[in-house]
């Protein structure tokens, strides 16, 4: 068992009655850095009478378990899930540690609080970087925890038992020796006035019951049925959809505009130009495009950006041929390749990505006397709620965001500033906030005025000793710096060098003496931005290629020509050897079938695939 500290609050904070919910369980978990812990011990009270269905009044807890009396489990999520499985991996770890039965879980999108909901790897509420569970899993198993300790004792002062006699399985707890037992539900009101603990003992591994399975994900039924509400859902009274004229190029504005076409469509109430186009509502999606199609705009593009990707890799050739900010240096990779019996040169070419998530870009925004209403797909509620108050001149505290569902994102919600939500609130302001405004992206919105993966190019050069062995490595990449102008830029970019291009690179596992990587971030108009593996997106393919281009001209086997390399990196090794004996690695295959195989780590996870290839006649896959 793993013991951990919760701070202990006064049992009236957990308690949730009301006329419409009636009397539960809700559970607060503090942890160092996440929240202000109690100055001054709260007074403990003898009496139960309900303060607030709302779990952060007065609070400055992280609140993430509700008992109901109708036995419901609600687990309150405070990272976005936009189909990674966020409700459900959360949830499952809560639960777990409650002994709860799966079927009675039912979650909830936390609100925008980072005092209570921040995520713990950067102190401000938001979903990226692949770390929703690796920042919660302590956080969750603790108030999951705390919770079957509170309704343990509650049981066991019922039934004038010893706490260590009772056992928990799927969300009823028993006493055998009296045959007592009783449903989390039905002890979820005397729970309430029990004393967090201050120390909880969290299950061994081993005895997970939950963790480590495959469950039934709790968003599902949710999109099977669509019950779940998405940003597209949302309809309020008197409610204005918008889409907006993007500049055709990177750089370009509005010179003019003609709108008399626009405004003769039935439904288009209203044209406005703001910084980023020109933004068409109107009283449904369909008459706002058409009128968007009706619009007569002249551009400004004597300053917009004209060149195609080929002129750009023409360009990012040139740079390549001098030296760039080092991301590493180990030995002397430049000379050992002077005298090397044999070298290798290879270039690799990664284009613009957009992110092209399933759900284009959406968000309502609804200005009101009190601040502002948000109900998005939200990635980043900290950092939105920041920069709305910006736009509206108004205190982040004013901005009310409602977490929706979102169709995918792979980092373009999390937008480093916030532009697709600042727009909405732009044009909600821009018609002195008279209706609420739904601002809507197209697919073809999203593709041609979003941001993007950068464009890379690498050069890597190797030289092999007599005996086949890489004795050193030349890497050197161009792109964009995705960290750079953001606030990630003081954290991510050293020296010249954003971590965030060469991860992957920088730290290749192989055990070559002489190694060296550096980096050159010109910059371009084209607005840049992570997508989902970040850096990954290219170092892996392009490391691990030439790697086994190097097997290859050495006249070695792939897979124990990289076991020789990760002869000090057991990870890297126990998951290649586990997928190479899964795939049969070494048993014969049929004509013009071939077998691949690749490892890489990225985000503290270690990743080997063996691929099977075909090649047919016509020379196709």
């Amino acid at each position: 068992m793993q013991k951990d500290q919760v701070i202990n609050i006064s049992r009236r904070r957990f308690l949730v009655g009301t006329a419409s919910v009636g009397a539960g369980l809700t559970l607060g978990v503090y942890l160092p850095g996440c929240g202000r812990k109690p100055e001054t011990p709260i007074e403990q009270t003898t009496t139960m009478e309900p303060e607030s269905t709302d779990p952060s009044v007065d609070l400055q807890f992280n609140a993430f378990v509700r008992v109901s009396p109708n036995n419901e489990v609600t687990i309150v999520i405070k990272h976005l899930e936009m189909g990674q499985g966020t409700y459900t991996g959360l949830a499952t770890i809560v639960a777990d540690e409650m002994d709860a039965s799966w079927d009675q879980v039912e979650v909830e999108s936390a609100p925008a609080n980072a005092q209570l909901y921040k995520n713990l790897f950067w102190g401000a509420q938001g979903t990226g970087g692949s770390t929703a569970i690796a920042n919660s899993f302590t956080q969750m198993r603790k108030a999951g925890a705390s919770a079957k300790y509170m309704l343990v004792s509650a049981a066991a002062k019922k039934w004038n038992v010893a706490m260590e006699e009772i056992t928990v399985d799927s969300g009823v707890v028993q006493h055998a020796a009296s045959n007592n037992q009783a449903t989390f539900g039905e002890l979820a009101e005397l729970a309430a006035q029990e004393t967090v603990p201050e120390e909880v003992f969290l299950k061994d591994p081993e005895d997970f019951r939950l963790i480590g399975t495959v469950l039934p994900r709790k968003d599902s039924m949710d999109k099977v049925y669509a019950t779940g509400v998405f940003t597209q859902d949302i309809q309020l009274p008197d409610m204005l959809t918008a889409v907006v004229a993007h500049p055709p190029l990177f750089g370009a504005t509005v010179k003019s505009f003609d709108a008399t076409k626009t405004k003769a469509v039935k439904g288009v109430t209203d044209v406005v130009q703001i910084p980023n186009g020109i933004a068409v509502l109107a009283k449904d999606f369909w008459s706002a495009k058409k009128g968007r199609d009706a619009l007569q705009v002249e551009w400004e593009e004597s300053n917009a950006f004209k060149l195609s990707s080929a002129e750009i890799l023409a360009q990012y050739k040139e740079t390549a041929k001098q030296a760039g900010a080092v991301a590493r240096a180990d030995g002397d990779a430049v000379g050992t390749l002077k005298t090397a019996a044999k070298t290798l040169t290879a270039s690799y070419e990664f284009p613009y990505l957009a992110h092209a998530s399933m759900e284009p870009l959406n968000c309502v925004v609804q200005i009101t006397q009190q601040g502002c209403e948000i109900w998005n797909g939200c990635q980043s509620q900290t950092a939105d709620q920041f920069a709305v108050a910006n736009t509206l001149g108004i205190k982040p505290e004013q901005v009310k965001i409602n977490t929706l569902y979102a169709g995918g994102s792979f980092g373009r919600r999390a937008n480093p500033h916030q532009d697709y939500v600042v727009e909405a609130a732009t044009i909600a302001k821009a018609i002195n906030g008279k209706a609420p405004v739904k601002m809507v992206w197209t697919r073809e919105d999203d593709t041609r005025a979003g941001y993007y993966r950068p464009f890379y190019y690498h050069e890597i050069k190797a030289g092999l000793d007599k005996d086949g062995n890489p004795i050193a490595w030349h890497h050197r990449i161009v792109g964009q710096s995705i960290m750079t102008g953001t606030a990630n830029e003081p954290g991510m970019v050293k020296n010249g060098v954003d971590v965030s291009s060469v991860e992957g690179a920088e730290n290749l596992p192989y055990a070559i003496p002489n190694m060296y990587v550096d980096l050159h971030s010109p910059k371009l108009p084209v607005p840049v931005q992570w997508w989902r593996s970040v850096g990954s997106t290219h170092t892996a393919f392009s490391t691990e290629t030439f790697i086994d281009e190097l097997a290859v001209a050495a006249g070695k086997d792939p897979m124990g020509f990289r076991r020789v390399l990760l002869k000090d990196q057991p990870r890297h090794l126990e998951v290649l050897n586990l997928a190479a004996e899964k795939a049969g690695w070494g048993s014969p295959l049929g004509d013009k079938r071939g077998r691949g195989i690749a490892v890489h780590k990225s985000f503290n996870t270690y990743v080997a695939q063996v691929a099977e290839v075909t090649v047919h006649d016509d020379k196709s896959f």
